[in-house]
C-alpha cells in the first residue's frame, strides 16, 4: 500500500470511530428521559 493510501485509511478509521465515540458520550451525558 502506498503512503497516501494507508493516511486516507487512517483518516476513514479516526471519522467513523471518533463520531461513533462521540455519540456515545452525547448519549452518557445527556440521557433521553422518557416523557410520560
Amino acid at each position: 500500500m502506498s503512503a497516501s493510501a494507508i493516511v486516507m485509511l487512517c483518516v476513514a478509521i479516526v471519522t467513523v470511530w471518533g463520531g461513533l465515540a462521540a455519540a456515545i458520550v452525547n448519549i452518557v451525558r445527556h440521557p433521553e428521559e422518557p416523557e410520560d
